[in-house]
């Protein structure tokens, strides 16, 4: 596809967010690794399941049966999302709270002496739960070290790293940082030679790339629907026979069937049909007879597009004296992080937004490894600017012109 026939017109007209400026120019909205704009189509699924009258589950009574419908017909979605099964999804509050529920339960079948593998390129939410996790029943932690040059994985050194005493490996599919897109498939191979599981963060890479559970090899994949254009959903999407192995710490009178029992509490049932408008809307830029097919054509579109126009800033910014790029030469997401000389990430950002309206973020966005590794944790972390399909060539020329503004005025 030729990204100059992307109708990014149609789609901006899908986010009714883009009409807010500042300071009197229109909002070009680059947090979207922070979290999308939401659809029009996704806020009005929650303005119409609020005004149709609510309801808990298990009712003998209209409005109960309805959100029961709502909530399968989001897992139908889902499972076309991630090529699984609708009874392999459970609902949470964000991808994080679930990687610790996951973890705790799973961690009751591992043994003093096994081992863990995880990464020096994630979002801590994958580290964190499975290292403490493992902590608590003396388990073993390794990690899989980041080459500080290529912003890769030294996946060379799997073949030590992982032995037969190794229960699982934990890994992002893109890195919300820097955006390095890593080889599920040849790591979960390996892990498989063993018995491994093979745990996978999926909250950065769905907005802009399709992930077949099935094809990479994945038995638990995790995401959250606000950096997809929806609601504040979040989602674990377990194999079966390994969901159904796991004592989840839940009540006692919660039901004990999967994926229920990992769901606790009242779920967003008023966010949960966001999630199907906004596979809706990935879908209904691709083409085919599934839902599957044209999701997985919708992603190709959408990539063509994201990549036209990141690739358009990071050609830029490599000229502009004073700008370091952080980014790997394979593959990876429209996310740009970068370090400005001579002034600090916050002041960039706000001088972004102040004199062109631009919305960018700083910091270390919870991938601390990643930044300690990079020597940049302790003086304010990455500046990120992230590529969602609404933005346009207008924005990204004004994001530059707002980046050499800021560096000829140092």
């Amino acid at each position: 596809m030729d990204a100059s026939v992307f109708p990014i017109e149609e789609v901006r007209n899908k986010f009714p967010a883009l009409k807010r400026t500042h300071h009197g120019k229109p909002v070009a909205y680059f947090d979207g690794p922070g979290g999308s704009q939401f659809l029009e189509s996704a806020i009005e699924k929650i303005n119409v399941y609020m005004r149709s009258g609510a309801a808990n589950l298990h009712g003998n009574f209209p409005t109960s049966h309805e959100t029961e419908a709502l909530i399968q017909q989001a897992k139908e979605d889902i499972a076309a999302l991630f090529n699984a099964d609708p009874t392999e999804i459970a609902f949470g509050p964000n991808a994080t709270t679930m990687m610790f529920h996951v973890s705790r339960a799973l961690a009751n079948q591992w043994e003093s002496g096994d081992e863990i593998l995880l990464t020096e390129l994630e979002h801590h939410s994958n580290i964190d739960s499975w290292r403490r996790a493992a902590e608590d029943r003396n388990v073993t932690v390794k990690y899989v070290p980041l080459n500080t040059e290529t912003l890769e994985l030294e996946l060379d050194q799997l073949d030590e790293l992982i032995t037969d005493r190794t229960k699982l490996v934990a890994v992002g599919h893109a890195s919300n940082c820097v955006g390095t897109i890593t080889d599920i498939k040849y790591i979960s191979e390996k892990a498989k030679k063993v018995g491994a599981l093979v745990a996978v963060d999926a909250v950065h890479s769905i907005p802009h790339m399709y992930a077949d559970m099935q094809e990479l090899g994945i038995d638990m994949l995790f995401s959250s629907a606000y950096k997809f254009f929806a609601a504040h959903v979040g989602m674990a999407v377990i194999r079966k026979d390994l969901f159904e192995s796991l004592d989840i710490y839940k009540v006692v009178p919660a039901p004990g069937n999967v994926p229920d029992r990992l769901e606790m509490g009242t779920q967003n049932h008023e966010g949960i049909p966001a999630v199907s408008a906004a596979i809706e809307f990935i879908a209904s830029l691709g083409t085919g007879e599934s839902l599957r097919d044209r999701l997985m054509s919708g992603y190709r579109t959408i990539e063509v597009y994201e990549n036209f126009l990141a690739e358009r800033i990071r050609e830029a910014m490599a000229s502009i004296e004073g700008i370091t790029l952080f980014q790997s030469t394979q593959p990876k997401t429209p996310t740009i992080a970068f370090r400005a000389e001579g002034i600090t990430p916050k002041e960039f950002c706000i001088q972004m937004c102040e004199n062109h309206s631009v919305f960018i973020a700083e910091g270390d966005f919870y991938a601390r490894t990643l930044a300690e590794r990079l020597g940049i944790d302790q003086t304010g972390g990455f500046i990120r600017a992230g590529i969602a399909p609404y933005n346009t060539v207008e924005e990204v020329d004004r994001f530059i012109e707002g980046v050499k503004s800021i560096m000829a005025s140092l």
